[in-house]
Parts: structure tokens; C-alpha cells; sequence
């Protein structure tokens, strides 16, 4: 057979082998999301729903999924060792070789891919890349050194080794170094998915399979396709934290109550004041969001008033309550997306925080006469939670702090800070088993005008 008959057979060969489609999928997915800055979820749902992920079966689409997820979730990790196999990084100009490499090596070290394969469809991926043919090779060489190397790699990596310094830094000097690897080492492990019940928990626990929390959420034991759950179709539960459900809680809605929600979508806490039988003003400026939030109303059978429209321009006043989920630099929810630690910076946090000052503001000019206020974010930031509050405080005399206490927050109630906030930390609400264990890291203040 001649030389370019080899070859072409070669390529056809590598082209049809199982599973390399979603591999390489993958791996663009990562270099999206780490090298230019993409949200991963944003970057799988356009990347598999467009013309490369529209073929692929389910299962390799769900494949695309876990192998990106552990790439970036453990990102230090599988780069450090890359770094260790490379003496001068990788190769400039070599197309899709770093992604190949990074997947790989997650495959190897996380997930429960034989290790052959992983190098096998790596390097066949490397090769059908014009830029990365000449560098399979090499991809071959590093990805068989990594497996044999895997336990040396995977004992000597410290918890702070998946969290980006400027992170490490910042909570180890706000919450101590011991709290601070407790929570690096909780954000390796992917949470659990959280449901928020209308009413019944303990039947609907035993119904989907799920932990009843302490908190009163639903944590699901097993991984099933949300919408093939008992009781999605009859809208008796909704997808929610456990952590992100708190701040409703303390905020102690009424029936009746005209209550405003800002910054509203996706929409589990317009859900939570609406289930509890207020009068809900749900805003957000992102009009395509509040589609969705309209449509899991509308599956839950609730109502809501839906404003699409910036929280700084709304002009109505005088609610008896004002929910303020703020938008921050989402450090707390790292379990759930892990791309926020490479994502964002220090500037990043910067920034939120002067718009969280300027809508706090806003959302307190909204309060009626002895009307509350709850300002929450899912930052593990103190800018952005506790130095907010204690400035607000300052320059708002007409505003005073109702402290949290134990009774609002059922088994959380190490959570509570001195001045009488709430603050979550990633390994609260431990479990038996770790992928039970965690919640996002949430900050919660409730405020009163006097």
C-alpha cells in the first residue's frame, strides 16, 4: 500500500474511532474556557448544541461534560503536572495540542477512563490536527508518563493546588489557613444537586431517592436526568442550593406581602417568596433570563410579576420586604463552577463591589416603614458581603441589622457570624460520604428600617 494510502486510511481510521469526537469537543471547550475567559456551562450548552456537538449521542455528550468539568476543576493539578513532563511548555503553534493534553490527563488522573484509551485517543486527536500531527508523539510520551506517574502526582497535591493564588491568599488571611484548605479541598468535589420542595419534604425525600436536610432542601443521592424525576412534571420542586434557599428563609415572607426580588433570575427564590403566598415582583435585566424564570413559574404552577428591566431604574417603592441577591464574583458556588477561580481576579471584585454598594442603595430606598431588607451574595468575598453590610450600616442610620439566629438556619448554626450575619463556608453540612457533603459558600445579612 503506498505511503498516502496509509495515511488516508489512517486518518479515516482515527476519525472513526469511538468516543474521539466528544474528546476533542472537550478540549476545545477547555482552551474556551480557561484560555479566553468563557463560563464553562455557557461554553458546553453553545458548543455541544452547535454543528460539532449536534451529532453526538447522549452519552457522548455527557461524556464532553465530565471530561471538561474535571479538567478545570482540577486545572493546578493536571497543570502542574503537565508543567513537570514539559521542560519549555507547550509547543507554540501547535493547534489543539494543549487542550488534547489537558483532557488527557484529567481522564487519567479523575475519571474512570482505562488509561490506554485516554492516551490512545489523544494521540489520534493530536494527529487529525494539522498543526498537532508532529506533536503526537510527544502527546503519547507525556500521557503515558503522567499514568505511570499518577499516584506520585496525585499524593503530593495540596488542596490549594486547584485555587488560584490571588484566591488562596484572600481566604486564608479572611478566614484562616485552616478553614481556607478545608474549603479548597471541599470545591475538588462536585456537588450534589439541591431541590427546593413546596411542601411534604420527607414524603418527596423518599419518593426521589434524596437526603432531607436539616435546612429543609432536598439533596438527590443519585445523578438522574432532572426532568425524568417524580414530580418535575407536576411542578412540586424546583433545582436549588441548599445554601441559595437560606436567604428566603431569614427573610420570613408572609402571605400577602408585597415583596420585591431583585436581581430575580433564575428565579428559585421568586419561587420560594411565591410558593409562601407573597406578592411577588420578580426583576432582572436580562430578558432572556427571566424566559426561563417565567417558564419554571410556569411549570410550578406560581405566579409572579416579571419586570425585565435594571434593578437601578426600577421606580416603585414602599414593599414590605426587598430581596437583594446581588450580582458578585460567584467564589462561593466553585463546586458547581469551577471556571470562577480562573476566570475572575481581584479586579473583578473590585468592581461588583461598587455596583453592590450602588444597588444595596437602591434597594433600600424601596423599603417601606419598617419594611425588611435581605442582601445576599454567593461570594466567599468579604467585600462583597460583610464590609458591604458594616458600610451600608454607616452611612444608613435609619437601618438596623435583625440578627440571624439558630432557629432560622436548622443546622447551620456555626454559620452565623458575631455581628449576626450569615456566612456559609463550602464544608458546612458535612455527610458520610464527601459527594453528600458541602454547600455553596453564601453570605446573608437581614436588615430592618427602623
Amino acid at each position: 500500500m503506498a505511503k498516502a494510502d496509509k495515511a488516508r486510511k489512517r486518518k479515516r481510521d482515527d476519525e472513526a474511532a469511538p468516543g474521539l469526537a466528544a474528546r476533542r469537543l472537550a478540549a476545545a471547550v477547555v482552551i474556551e474556557t480557561i484560555k479566553r475567559g468563557r463560563a464553562l456551562d455557557e461554553t458546553l450548552d453553545r458548543m455541544i448544541g452547535g454543528p460539532e456537538g449536534e451529532t453526538l449521542p447522549d452519552r457522548d455528550r455527557g461524556l464532553v461534560r465530565a471530561v471538561a468539568g474535571a479538567t478545570v476543576r482540577r486545572y493546578g493539578t493536571i497543570r502542574a503536572a503537565l508543567d513537570a513532563c514539559l521542560n519549555e511548555g507547550v509547543p507554540a503553534k501547535s493547534g489543539e495540542i494543549e487542550g488534547i493534553l489537558l483532557t488527557g490527563a484529567a481522564q487519567i488522573l479523575f475519571l474512570d477512563v482505562p488509561d490506554h484509551a485516554a492516551v490512545d485517543l489523544a494521540v489520534r486527536a493530536a494527529r487529525l490536527d494539522p498543526r498537532g500531527f508532529p506533536f503526537a508523539p510527544l502527546v503519547n510520551a507525556v500521557l503515558r508518563r503522567i499514568a505511570r506517574e499518577r499516584d506520585a502526582i496525585l499524593s503530593g497535591a495540596d488542596a490549594f493546588r486547584d485555587a488560584p493564588d490571588w484566591l488562596a491568599e484572600r481566604w486564608v488571611a479572611a478566614y484562616g489557613r485552616e478553614r481556607a484548605e478545608r474549603m479548597a479541598a471541599q470545591h475538588r468535589v462536585e456537588a450534589a444537586v439541591d431541590l427546593t420542595v413546596k411542601a411534604d419534604p420527607e414524603i418527596w425525600a423518599e419518593r426521589l431517592d434524596a437526603l432531607l436536610l436539616p435546612t429543609g432542601s432536598l439533596r438527590l443521592r443519585q445523578r438522574t436526568p432532572i426532568v425524568e424525576l417524580p414530580g418535575f412534571d407536576e411542578g412540586a420542586w424546583w433545582v436549588q442550593d441548599a445554601a441559595a434557599a437560606l436567604p428566603v428563609a431569614i427573610l420570613k415572607p408572609a402571605a400577602g406581602e408585597r415583596i420585591v426580588d431583585l436581581c430575580a433570575a433564575p428565579g428559585g427564590k421568586t419561587a420560594q417568596l411565591a410558593a409562601a403566598g407573597a406578592e411577588v415582583l420578580a426583576v432582572d435585566r436580562s430578558a432572556q433570563r427571566l424566559k426561563t424564570l417565567q417558564a419554571n413559574m410556569d411549570r410550578l404552577g406560581l405566579v409572579a410579576r416579571v419586570m425585565a428591566a435594571d434593578a437601578l431604574a426600577v421606580e416603585e417603592t414602599g414593599f414590605g420586604a426587598v430581596l437583594l441577591d446581588a450580582p458578585c464574583s460567584a467564589t462561593g458556588t466553585l463546586r458547581r463552577h469551577p471556571d470562577v477561580a480562573w476566570t475572575k481576579g481581584p479586579a473583578d471584585v473590585a468592581k461588583l463591589a461598587d455596583l453592590q454598594r450602588r444597588l444595596l442603595d437602591k434597594a433600600a430606598g424601596m423599603v417601606g416603614p419598617g419594611g425588611r431588607l435581605v442582601y445576599c451574595t454567593c461570594s466567599l468575598e468579604r467585600e462583597e458581603g460583610e464590609a458591604q453590610i458594616e458600610a451600608f450600616l454607616a452611612r444608613n442610620a435609619d437601618f438596623e441589622r435583625v440578627p440571624v439566629t439558630a432557629d432560622d438556619v436548622p443546622g447551620l448554626g456555626d454559620a452565623i457570624t458575631p455581628e449576626g450575619d450569615l456566612r456559609t463556608l463550602p464544608f458546612m453540612l458535612a455527610s458520610d460520604e464527601d459527594r453528600l457533603s458541602g454547600i455553596d459558600g453564601f453570605f446573608v445579612s437581614r436588615l430592618r428600617r427602623r
